[in-house]
């Protein structure tokens, strides 16, 4: 921008390519703000329906990660059945030996023997 101001003058004179130039930028920025304003002035909400909103998104948090664990379990279950029907249930899958009767009892699912299964979960 052009400050067309002389010493000792109180007022600035702007070019009519400044005023130009700052009325366009004014329009953008009144626009930008209007659209803010429609964005942030949506319905308000008590503190009440907040935490109500935010209990919800807690649930909706808590339902999605109990679905994924279920998927997990029954893929788990199907695959022992399939092992099952095999004829391979029961069987430890990384040392082959026989899972115990009691873990069997325990988590019908299991993969594997007590001893490969700590293993398992301590190596990263």
């Amino acid at each position: 921008m052009v400050n067309h101001q002389t010493i000792g003058e109180s007022t600035t004179r702007l070019s009519a390519e400044d005023l130009a130039v700052l009325r366009e930028n004014l329009h953008e920025q009144r626009v930008f703000r209007q659209e803010q304003l429609r964005q942030l002035t949506g319905p308000v909400t008590s503190r009440a329906e907040d935490r109500q909103q935010r209990k919800a998104a807690a649930q909706v948090e808590v339902r999605v990660k109990l679905a994924a664990s279920a998927r997990m379990v029954l893929t788990d279950v199907e695959a022992a059945l399939t092992r099952m029907s095999e004829g391979s249930y029961g069987t430890c899958h990384l040392c082959r030996r026989p899972i115990d009767r009691e873990r069997l009892m325990i988590v019908p699912q299991a993969r594997y023997c007590a001893r490969c299964q700590l293993v398992r979960e301590a190596t990263p």
